[in-house]
């Protein structure tokens, strides 16, 4: 699995779920790059897959300068 620094601090794919989510998620895949920026200060963006529960997949996406995440839930 990679990790990637966000925020001044490496993350495994798990840590970086659980920025997002709130609480460590069942499974997570890799962090993969966004290709795009963050609208908030315009960094670059990562996303990671990752079940927070045995029926839900989420994808999130986290800044890795600054606090803007968001996930894909509707």
């Amino acid at each position: 699995m990679s990790n990637r620094v966000v925020q001044g601090r490496m993350v495994t794919p798990e840590r970086l779920a659980e920025l997002v989510e709130g609480e460590r998620p069942l499974e997570a895949e890799a962090i993969e790059d966004a290709d795009r920026d963050c609208p908030d200060c315009g960094g670059n963006v990562i996303s990671v897959g990752y079940m927070p529960s045995v029926t839900e997949f989420v994808t999130a996406y986290k800044c890795q300068d600054c606090d803007w995440s968001e996930t894909d839930r509707d």
